[in-house]
């Protein structure tokens, strides 16, 4: 893994991949899958995650003010479907049951899923309050942001070039997922 430029983290969710959510807060971890997730900002980097009220998860948040969005690879997706299938409230015990590793953040301590090709460390923005109860929507800015260079580089992403099991994960419906397809170059624009 390899720092990611803050001007450049939006696009580590651009492409609107799953994401794996960490929390922690008075000794307690806890990571939950997501497929609502998506960049706000680029100057100061800012992004909205969708989280549910009655979640371990979302009490961490709220508690902690701080969370990770990590984006799972393709190699992940029992791991994601576990993540998102087991409740931390009922299980204290649900990384390890669902053979999620992390390693604490540098500058807040939550968690940051080993494995993934891409990890954003953030803090929950006060405008939160706000749309948090009635929408479960989560505002947080961008602290710190890193990613896997065999499919990020230069500020963009390399999927393309990299083996297939390391394109991320877009959830559709019921455990259906499809992974990074192969990239497209469009033609600039042409002056009228």
């Amino acid at each position: 893994m390899h720092t990611v430029e803050l001007k450049h983290a939006y696009r580590l969710l651009n492409h609107g991949p799953t994401v794996l959510v960490g929390s922690h807060h008075a000794g307690r971890a806890n990571v939950m899958a997501a497929a609502w997730a998506m960049p706000l900002d680029f100057d100061t980097p800012k992004i909205a995650v969708v989280i549910d009220k009655s979640t371990l998860t979302r009490e961490l948040i709220d508690a902690s003010g701080v969370l990770s969005l990590c984006v799972p690879t393709v190699a992940m997706k029992d791991q994601v479907m576990a993540a998102g299938g087991l409740s931390g409230k009922e299980h204290t015990d649900k990384l390890a049951r669902c053979q999620i590793s992390t390693q604490p953040a540098p500058l807040t301590g939550v968690p940051l899923v080993d494995g993934c090709t891409a990890q954003l460390e953030c803090r929950v923005l006060p405008a939160t309050a706000h749309v948090a109860g009635p929408h479960d929507l989560i505002l947080a800015e961008v602290v710190g942001a890193w990613a896997d260079e065999r499919v990020f580089s230069q500020g963009r992403w390399h999927f393309e070039d990299a083996a297939p099991e390391l394109r991320s994960l877009h959830h559709v419906a019921g455990g259906h997922f499809y992974a990074t397809g192969e990239a497209i170059q469009a033609l600039p624009m042409a002056n009228p």
